[in-house]
This record gives structure tokens, C-alpha cells and sequence, in this order.
């Protein structure tokens, strides 16, 4: 098989293969990464009650000992039934050497589900099991607007609530890192909001909204207006939160593109209040002045610039997360840098 498609994705996982095959699951949301291994674990374990079928096996102990896993796949079970292998935490281990073997079988019955981090194409597990016939790769990236609607609508219909618009477009400036992250937040927010029936903006800001984290959307804002103090500020604590700087340079981006296709609309004659509030999902109101501010200060040519920035900035720290934090500080700083410039010009 090959690398599947955000479409396909879901489909495979809710149906996987009767027969023995290896699941690679990987990308930069970790959440989302465990939360379709253990979704396809289970599925794929249905009408299997005995326990000592499924084994769960740390990377590290077969990157360790590589003959380990093709030990396993081989082994039949003593009750019969279908026998699960789940490798968790594979990022930063080489398993090749041990996947090699059992890709070279003619045939098995054994059913391999391994968890990656943020793998490159063409090289390592994603470049074996691509190009293989009874192997998947299933890639994990952040949500996106689609994705976050999606995760929104399955916990408010499990909790039975209804949610209002602005309270949608709040938590699309809130949610999308991760994906476990966000839906934790969510089952939160929906347990709060439990006796009420309905979830609003002031539910959001009570529970998600607080002071306990620094909120990726005040971060990007600062940038986008030059506030080099809040900047500053922001990025020294979400240094040390420990915050992936891949999913914030990601955000920025989105955040970019965005402000260039609102600073289009603008630019062919529409008022800047309109464009602003016609976007789908709706932007949250609180947000809205900083939106107005942002279009008056770029241009059409700065934000192509700051596009190509942020790109880079992604990309580095997708491939290098111990470079992830300076690169994006310094990339956000160097916008902010911009943003005041411009705004004391016009």
C-alpha cells in the first residue's frame, strides 16, 4: 500500500485488514497520533477477548533487541484468535533493522500497529513501508478548520449540548495543536456547560481561556501588530511550558495566509469591517480589532514575505525541534519588528 489520504484515513481505521499487515502512524500531532493507534488497536481486536493476544511493546526495547519484533509476529497464538502488536513511542528509534525481516515474509497473520514522531519522506520506517504491499503509513498532522469543527461536533453531541457561533470561532483560535490536547479541553468545557444546554463564549473563556496557558492567538496577534513587549513576553512562557514549536510556527502560518486573502478582498474595494466579518468560521468578536488593526498595517507584498517566513520557520522546526524555539522567536520577532515599523509609518 501507501501513504493514505486525509479521506481515506478514518475509513481504514474504522475498517482495517482481516489479514497481517504493519501500520505506520506517524506526524507532528502526537495527540492525534496515539488517538488513531489506539482506535485501530481496538478495532482491529474486535471479537477478541483473550488479552494475552495484544502486546504492547516500547520501541526502545526492540530498537534494542531488533529480532524481538519478528519474534512476535511469528509467534501463534495459544487460544487462537488474531495477535496484535503495538509498538508505541517509535520516534527517534531506528526499527528498521527489525521491521526489514518481517517485511520480507511471505505471508503473516499477525496484525503491527507502530506509533512514530514526525518522519521525513523517503527515509527510515516511512521509506519501507510505503513501498510496500501490505503496509500503510497514516500520516497525523494539526487540525485544521474542517478537523476542529469535527472534533467540536463529536463531543457536543455526546454530551447532548448545542454550541453558539461565536463559542465555534473562539475554540477555533484555541484548538488544533493536538489533537488529545484539544479533545481534553473540550470534554472539560462540555462537562462544565453540562446543566446548561448550551455552550457559549463565556463557558469558553471561564474554562479554556484562563491564565493558565498563554494563548497561541494573543501570541500570533503581538507579532502581527508589533507588540514586542507582549511578544517577548509570550515566548519566554511558552518556552517554558514546553510548547512544539512546529505546531505554533503552523498556526502563524495559517494565521498569515489568512490576513493575505482578507488583505485581497480589501484591496478590491470591500470594507475592511465586512471582509472581516463575513469569514467562515466566524472570527470571535474579541479578535475582531486586532483583525482591523492588522489589516491597516500589511500590505500585500509584506505578507508575502511574512508567508515565506513562517513557511520556513514550520519546515525547520518540523525537522530539527531543538531549533524549533529560536528559529520561530526569531522569525516572530522579525514580523513584530516589521509590524511596529509599519504601523508608525502609516
Amino acid at each position: 500500500m501507501t501513504l493514505l489520504k486525509a479521506a481515506e484515513i478514518d475509513r481504514f481505521v474504522a475498517n482495517p485488514p482481516d489479514q497481517g499487515a504493519v501500520v505506520l502512524i506517524f506526524g507532528p500531532d502526537t495527540g492525534l497520533v496515539s488517538e488513531r493507534a489506539t482506535r485501530l488497536v481496538s478495532k482491529a481486536s474486535e471479537g477478541n477477548s483473550d488479552p494475552f493476544n495484544l502486546v504492547k511493546i516500547d520501541a526502545a526495547d526492540i530498537s534494542s533487541d531488533p529480532n524481538r519484533l519478528i519474534d512476535e509476529v511469528l509467534t501463534v497464538p495459544l487460544f487462537g484468535g488474531r495477535r496484535i502488536i503495538w509498538v508505541k513511542d517509535a520516534s527517534g528509534k531506528n526499527l528498521v533493522p527489525a521491521l526489514e525481516p518481517v517485511l520480507k515474509l511471505d505471508d503473516w497473520e499477525t496484525f503491527v500497529v507502530l506509533e512514530g514522531g514526525d518522519i521525513k519522506k523517503g527515509v527510515g520506517l516511512r521509506k519501507i513501508v510505503e513501498g510496500h504491499k501490505r503496509a500503510v503509513a497514516l500520516p497525523c498532522y494539526t487540525d485544521n478548520d474542517r478537523g476542529i469543527d469535527q472534533l467540536i461536533d463529536e463531543e457536543t453531541r455526546e454530551a447532548g449540548l448545542t454550541i453558539t457561533r461565536e463559542a465555534r470561532a473562539a475554540l477555533h483560535s484555541l484548538l488544533g495543536g493536538d489533537r488529545m490536547a484539544s479533545r481534553g479541553e473540550l470534554k472539560k468545557l462540555c462537562l462544565y456547560a453540562l446543566g446548561k444546554g448550551r455552550i457559549d463564549s463565556e463557558d469558553i473563556e471561564a474554562i479554556i481561556g484562563d491564565a493558565s496557558a498563554f494563548e497561541m492567538s494573543e501570541l500570533i496577534d503581538a507579532a502581527a501588530t508589533g507588540d514586542i513587549a507582549t511578544l517577548d513576553h509570550g515566548l519566554e512562557r511558552l518556552s517554558d511550558a514546553g510548547s512544539k514549536a512546529s505546531i505554533i510556527a503552523n498556526q502563524a502560518l495559517k494565521h498569515f495566509q489568512n490576513l493575505h486573502r482578507m488583505r485581497v478582498d480589501v484591496d478590491a474595494g470591500k470594507s475592511a469591517q465586512g471582509v472581516i466579518d463575513s469569514q467562515r468560521p466566524p472570527i470571535f468578536f474579541s479578535r475582531k480589532p486586532k483583525f482591523a488593526q492588522q489589516l491597516r498595517i500589511w500590505s500585500l507584498n509584506d505578507l508575502q514575505k511574512a508567508m515565506h517566513i513562517l513557511s520556513e520557520a514550520t519546515r525547520v522546526s518540523r525537522l530539527n525541534d531543538p531549533l524549533g524555539v529560536p528559529v520561530l522567536s526569531e522569525a516572530l520577532l522579525t514580523l513584530g519588528r516589521v509590524a511596529r515599523a509599519r504601523a508608525q509609518r502609516r
